[in-house]
């Protein structure tokens, strides 16, 4: 486990037992935890922790301005949390800030069927939202590993990406509106339900992404899309990673619009995720060093079927050796969980383990796997690190692990990784944010007068700094 280094010193108050009553007049006895607070001060992959001498727990929008008032006038440091899901430290204290968790804020406030349009508070788990959606043929623009667990309030402040994002893009578009606590306890109330409002700066968009920095999101707006009653999911295996690059142009081609998702893995990372479900695999003994699963979602189920087995006679002629297609609803979950599984199935093969969430152009996709494979190979010797590349192809964002039992990993990747993504116009942070654990890293895809700008900002409406200190900038 990794406490985490705060990179500049900033003066803050730390919390007395009289905070700590003011924070229980506020929010309930209930409302405030003290004694047991491991599973709010600790990221859930156990990698950053911090001190934290309380979790303030509000249950509406006017206790949550309210704390933010007291901790801004006492200049005590707050880390907004919903899931506690993320992957680079942005949830977790840094040493003494308070949580505020937003946990108990899970109410469905509205549900427009008409329009497409839901309004849920902050804490309303992803998948809570995806079954009340059901009820009414709708579904979330949105879906990850993480839904059982993660919530629409972090999912909108670190503009969470997922296996959707080819299909409905990224929440800058989903999100119609919401409603914000500042740093000094102002509510801002942006809850826009209208698809057009063209009034002025969208001040939305300044809070998505922002990862707790500017201010605490309470409420969201979202448009949601109708569901889709035709799916299927094939599983292709390619002998080349430039045959998956080729089936994926061929899918696009061919399925057009009803393609929703195009994930890749390779060997070492399908062979993982198996072991750790004791699952059989998919393709049986015909196994390939690469896959692409490829989902498609649509209104015919005759139509897609069509589209899908037309684009697969003409893949498997040219590129692909080996595949399968789902017979059900059942087969589909299986193929998929060969996908979601392959995170959770690397701690079971290492306990030094690395992982990086870039965005690179496609045709480098899998370079940098094989690029930083070498560089361990030079730097700690073959055998000591085994690095995988999985992630969500159909946008160019890799997920790139290192397994290993040696310690010394990071230090001989980074600036390195950074250095070789900016060369060919990657991102250091994809979909999983900046947190802490990228802040250094910021200047390899941000220009330093963008980044000037993005510190004004923070001074602006955070003068006093209290608001997730030491994250992303």
């Amino acid at each position: 486990m990794r406490r985490i280094q705060r990179c500049v010193r900033w003066v803050h108050k730390k919390v007395t037992e009289e905070d700590i009553t003011a924070f229980r007049n506020i929010v309930g006895e209930k409302g405030v935890i003290v004694d047991d607070v491991t599973k709010y001060s600790m990221d859930w992959l156990g990698k950053y922790s911090g001190e934290c001498p309380a979790v303030v727990r509000p249950a509406t929008v006017e206790e949550v301005s309210e704390v933010m008032k007291y901790c801004n006038e006492q200049e005590i440091p707050v880390v907004p949390q919903a899931g506690n899901t993320g992957l680079v430290g942005g949830s977790v204290p840094t040493g003494g800030e308070i949580v505020l968790s937003v946990e108990r804020m899970t109410n469905i406030i509205s549900t427009d069927p008409l329009s497409r349009v839901v309004e849920v508070e902050a804490g309303v788990i992803l998948q809570s939202l995806e079954d009340h959606l059901l009820d009414h043929n709708l579904t979330v623009p949105l879906d990850l590993a993480a839904k059982g667990s993660c919530c629409i309030g972090g999912n909108v402040a670190t503009n969470a990406g997922g296996i959707r994002f080819l299909r409905y893009g990224s929440l800058h578009q989903s999100v119609l509106g919401m409603r914000v606590v500042m740093p000094n306890g102002d509510i801002v109330d942006m809850r826009n339900k209208l698809p057009k409002d063209n009034t002025g700066y969208d001040m939305k968009q300044l809070f998505i992404g922002s990862e707790g920095t500017l201010g605490v999101i309470t409420d969201v707006v979202l448009q949601v899309p109708t569901t889709s009653s035709s799916c299927n999911v094939a599983f292709l295996g390619c002998q080349t990673f430039e045959g998956i690059l080729e089936t994926m142009k061929l899918a696009r081609k061919h399925l057009g619009e009803i393609v929703s998702a195009l994930e890749f893995a390779d060997e070492e990372c399908v062979r993982m995720s198996l072991h750790h479900t004791q699952n059989p695999h998919p393709l049986g003994e015909e196994k390939a060093p690469y896959y692409l699963l490829v989902e498609t979602l649509g209104s015919n189920e005759e139509h897609d079927m069509e589209k899908l087995e037309n684009f697969l006679n003409i893949a498997m002629e040219e590129h692909v050796t080996t595949g399968t297609i789902a017979q059900d609803g059942s087969q589909a979950k299986l193929l998929w969980a060969v996908r979601e599984n392959i995170t959770v199935s690397f701690k079971d093969f290492g306990d030094k383990n690395v992982k990086y969430d870039v965005s690179l152009p496609t045709s480098d996709f899998y370079q940098c796997v094989t690029d930083t494979q070498a560089r361990l190979d030079t730097k700690l010797g073959e055998g000591k690190a085994n690095v995988v590349g999985f992630g969500h192809i159909g946008d160019g964002n890799l997920h790139l692990n290192i397994i290993s039992k040696h310690p010394g990993c990071a230090e001989h990747l980074e600036p390195w990784l950074y250095e070789w993504l900016t060369i060919r116009g990657g991102s250091v942070s994809a979909e999983h944010g900046i947190g802490v654990m990228k802040r250094d890293a910021l200047k390899y895809s941000k220009a330093p007068a963008a980044i000037e700008l993005m510190k004004s900002i923070k001074s602006m409406v955070d003068p006093k700094n209290i608001l997730n200190p030491y994250k992303v900038l």
